[in-house]
């Protein structure tokens, strides 16, 4: 990248991927970058995530 360039990414991406992104961004970046996320919609989610979904809120408080 040029000194003063700046790029913008337009991504679509689920919520729990972006959990830790901003550390990851700001280690890749110097500090530099930053990021804005808006809700796009609402999904089905695949049975397999479904289900460890299901099974963590099924277990007992600790």
């Amino acid at each position: 990248l040029e000194r003063g360039t700046n790029i913008a990414v337009v991504s679509t991406v689920p919520l729990s991927e972006m959990f830790g992104y901003i550390g990851q961004l700001r280690a890749m970046t110097s500090g530099r970058a930053s990021y804005t996320m808006e809700f796009s919609h609402y999904d089905l989610v695949p049975r397999n995530v479904a289900e460890k979904v299901v099974e963590e809120a099924n277990k007992p408080a600790k």
